[in-house]
C-alpha cells in the first residue's frame, strides 16, 4: 500500500507515543486544533462538538468515549468528527488532573471521607479489571465468583469518579466552546478572505492571458 510505514513500529513504540506523541504533545494539540478548525461545518456546529468531547473526557466509561461524544454530539446538533476530535482533551497530561478532582470531588458529594489520589484510583481500576475478568469466568467455568471487592470499587472509586466529574465536566465544556466558538469564527473568516483573494488573482491573471492571446488576433485582422 502507498500510505504503509516502511518501518513497522513495535508494540512499545505504540505505548510510547500513545503517552508521548512523536513530534511531541504541543505538535499534537496544533494537528488537533488545525483539524478542527478546517472542519466544514458552521463555527457553532464545531464548538457544540468540541464541548461534547470534552464533557466526556471527564466520565470514566473508558472505551466507549468515542461513542458517547458521538451521541451527545448528535443529540445537541453538534458536529460528530469534532467530538471525536476533542476527547482528545483527557490525554496523559490533563488525565490525572480530571480523575483527582473528579474523585475528590465525587467523594465530598457523597459524603465520603478518605481521600484517593490518581495512582490509587488507577490501581483500583486495575484490580477491578481483573477482579471482573475472574468472576466472568468463574460464571462460565462454574466455580464461585465474589463481587464484594467489585461492589466496594464501584462505591468507593467509580461512583465518586462518576457524580465528581459531572460539573467539572460540564463546565469546563461551556469554557471550551465559548473559548473555540470565536477563534474557529475568526479561523474560517481568515480562510474564506485568503481563497477569495486567491480566486480573484487567478481570475484577474486568467484574464490577462485571454487578452494578450487575442491581441496578435486583433492586429492580423487591421492589417
Amino acid at each position: 500500500m502507498v500510505f504503509r510505514r516502511r518501518t513497522k513500529r513495535s508494540l512499545g513504540q505504540i505505548l510510547i507515543e500513545l503517552i508521548y506523541p512523536r513530534g511531541g504533545w504541543r505538535r499534537a494539540t496544533s494537528y488537533v486544533g488545525h483539524r478542527l478548525s478546517r472542519l466544514p461545518d458552521t463555527p457553532e456546529r464545531i464548538s457544540r462538538g468540541i464541548a461534547s468531547g470534552v464533557i466526556v473526557s471527564f466520565t470514566p466509561f473508558f472505551g466507549l468515549h468515542f461513542l458517547l461524544a458521538a451521541l451527545i454530539a448528535r443529540v445537541i446538533g453538534g458536529n460528530i468528527l469534532a467530538a471525536l476530535l476533542a476527547t482528545f482533551f483527557g490525554n496523559p497530561i490533563t488525565f490525572p488532573i480530571i480523575v483527582e478532582v473528579s474523585v475528590q470531588f465525587g467523594n465530598w458529594i457523597l459524603g465520603q471521607g478518605g481521600a484517593m489520589h490518581f495512582p490509587q484510583v488507577m490501581r483500583a481500576f486495575g484490580y477491578a479489571s481483573a477482579e471482573l475478568w475472574f468472576n466472568l469466568n468463574a460464571l462460565v467455568t462454574g466455580g464461585e465468583p465474589n463481587w464484594f471487592r467489585l461492589r466496594l470499587f464501584f462505591f468507593r472509586v467509580y461512583l465518586p469518579y462518576m457524580l465528581g466529574g459531572i460539573l467539572p465536566g460540564l463546565a469546563t465544556s461551556v469554557i471550551m466552546y465559548y473559548v473555540s466558538l470565536p477563534v474557529i469564527r475568526a479561523y474560517k473568516a481568515r480562510r474564506k478572505k485568503i481563497l477569495r483573494e486567491r480566486f480573484i488573482r487567478t481570475r484577474d491573471a486568467g484574464a490577462r492571458r485571454a487578452a494578450a492571446d487575442e491581441r496578435p488576433g486583433a492586429i492580423a485582422q487591421e492589417e
